[in-house]
């Protein structure tokens, strides 16, 4: 069966094109979220047990705070994201990325950051994980379907539980699409 790409649209409205997604880890979202609501000038949009999230239009950016019962004290950033509006553009991102000689993952319809998504991986030379993404529904009820670690460096927003090796699972074709990673 094949899927239309150009069917599957966002599920969030932003005002631009595409917006920048950063995603830390934090020891305490409570203990986090007063300074992030001092530092954007708002209120979260989405609150959930060891999640937040602010999308914040000025500057346009996607930012989430992940609860990490691995967390150390500097170890904060947990990847970086182009979040976009359809999955045709996720997949033009893959191709880009492939053209370019740069090992990706892939992720369709996942279950991540109480949202399902469709979405690319690659890890820059610093090994900093970097996700092209799109929102197909933004409110599912769970923040991962599976809460695994990816990427070569075991750190991941959604990462609380088992390590995996995205590279592994790339190269060998073992995995599903519920091994997810907001």
């Amino acid at each position: 069966m094949t899927i239309d790409l150009k069917e599957k649209k966002s599920a969030v409205e932003f005002a631009t094109n595409m917006r920048l997604h950063v995603s830390i880890n934090t020891a305490s979202v409570a203990q986090a979220l007063p300074f992030y609501k001092a530092l954007f000038g708002t209120e979260p949009t989405k609150v959930r047990p060891g999640y937040a999230k602010f999308e914040v239009a000025e500057p346009p950016v996607n930012f989430t705070l992940n609860e990490n019962g691995n967390f150390q004290q500097g170890g904060t950033i947990s990847h970086f994201g182009i979040q976009v509006k359809s999955a045709q553009e996720v997949m033009d991102a893959k191709e880009r990325f492939g053209q370019s000689g740069l090992a990706t993952f892939s992720e369709n319809e996942v279950t991540c950051c109480y949202a399902v998504q469709d979405k690319v991986w690659v890890t820059d030379a610093d090994g900093n994980n970097w996700e092209v993404f799109v929102v197909l529904d933004a409110d599912a009820p769970v923040h991962s379907a599976n809460r695994m670690v990816s990427g070569p460096n075991n750190s991941c927003a959604c990462a609380t539980g088992a390590n995996t090796n995205r590279q592994t699972l790339e190269l060998t074709g073992k995995g599903s699409n519920n091994n997810s990673c907001c």
